[in-house]
């Protein structure tokens, strides 16, 4: 009974996480836009728990803001951010796969293949923007695992934690999708030929591309949500 009442609690906080993250992602939610936990709760038709802990996982996200007096808010798109935070990407992650290159097996390309086409089948289920995000993140990840530098993979787990809202946002608004599938074949194509030079310069264009598509994009959001 109690192992059942923690399933149904979990899913039940999930599906409010759904729900928000794309409301806030679309637009539906604005940024500042106050998300009353008593008022959600009734909307959604559950307790105010699950509202709480999917405010306190989309916190962690970046797309809610916890303020003194305030409570929670939809946060604010930074065009700056997305700057700093795939510029950090590119430094970080393409030197982790120069690495992860030399020491790459056959079986650790099976593995990334095999991720990148669970990847690309997700691309063709509409409203999944959070598992593309995910499948994304994983085939990112499969790249540079061989490098074996944990302390720099948390860091860039970190940063792709950030980066979520961002790249859901890309994926969903900008039609980033084709570029990116073009893309991550010819990174793992590269890999796969062992040409460490190719792959990381392909990575840094993919990063950096997507960025200057967000700044763009976020720029243009606010602009349209700015009162003025």
């Amino acid at each position: 009974m109690n192992n059942n009442s923690q399933i149904v609690h979990k899913t039940r906080t999930q599906v409010v996480v759904e729900v928000l993250r794309e409301r806030i992602l679309s637009g539906d939610i604005k940024a500042g836009t106050p998300l009353r936990q008593s008022a959600l709760a009734a909307e959604l038709n559950v307790s105010r728990i699950p509202i709480r802990e999917a405010l306190l996982q989309l916190e962690a996200e970046g797309l809610v803001k916890f303020e003194a007096h305030k409570g929670a808010t939809a946060a604010q798109l930074s065009s700056s951010q997305v700057r700093e935070l795939f510029e950090l990407r590119a430094l970080l992650e393409t030197d982790l796969l120069a690495k992860s290159i030399e020491k790459m097996t056959a079986q650790d390309i099976e593995n990334s293949r095999e991720m990148l086409q669970q990847l690309e089948e997700s691309f063709h289920h509409t409203n999944s923007s959070n598992l593309w995000s995910d499948l994304n993140t994983q085939f990112h990840t499969s790249l540079y695992l061989a490098a074996d530098r944990p302390n720099t993979m948390e860091i860039v787990q970190n940063l792709n934690s950030n980066c979520d809202r961002y790249i859901r946002l890309h994926l969903m608004q900008k039609g980033g999708i084709p570029r990116a599938e073009q893309q991550h074949q010819e990174i793992l194509s590269l890999c796969e030929k062992r040409d460490i030079e190719g792959a990381c310069r392909v990575l840094k264009e993919h990063i950096l591309g997507s960025a200057q598509d967000l700044i763009d994009l976020v720029d243009t959001h606010n602009a349209e949500q700015d009162p003025k």
